[in-house]
């Protein structure tokens, strides 16, 4: 079966990789071009728990993680869409450092005991596994 022109698993592995790309494209530079802003309430939010000291430290590496994913994840779209032999590796690569920055980012929550906002981080990880065992097939 074919839906917009793509056997419907294409689609769908695009459709894995687009909104991959979307959400950590945005959410990576948004932190780069709001760094002071999002490195201070990064600061608050964790002063009680154990990383406050890593803050300055970790913020640059879930940026460039975020960041990451989100672009390769992009390219992955563009290599689906043109059908390249790399398309599968290269989204599933997005995909996985997805699901890495999500588990840094879950890990963080948790410390921080802010549990709502560990539990918003699910779907996404749940999005990020489904991925990476769709662009397995």
């Amino acid at each position: 079966m074919t839906l917009l022109g793509f056997p419907v698993l294409v689609l769908a592995k695009i459709l894995f990789a687009a909104f991959n790309g979307i959400l950590f494209t945005q959410s990576g530079l948004d932190k780069v071009f709001h760094y002071q802003g999002n490195l201070d309430y990064f600061k608050d939010h964790f002063k009680k728990s154990p990383l406050a000291s890593s803050v300055g430290a970790l913020m640059p590496t879930i940026t460039l993680l975020e960041t990451s994913a989100g672009l390769v994840s992009l390219v992955g779209v563009v290599l689906l869409l043109i059908g390249s032999d790399l398309a599968n590796v290269v989204a599933a690569s997005g995909m996985c450092l997805g699901g890495v920055s999500l588990v840094c980012l879950f890990f963080g929550q948790r410390l921080a005991q802010d549990y709502a906002g560990a539990a918003s981080l699910v779907p996404y990880f749940l999005m990020a596994a489904g991925g990476l065992v769709l662009y397995s097939l």
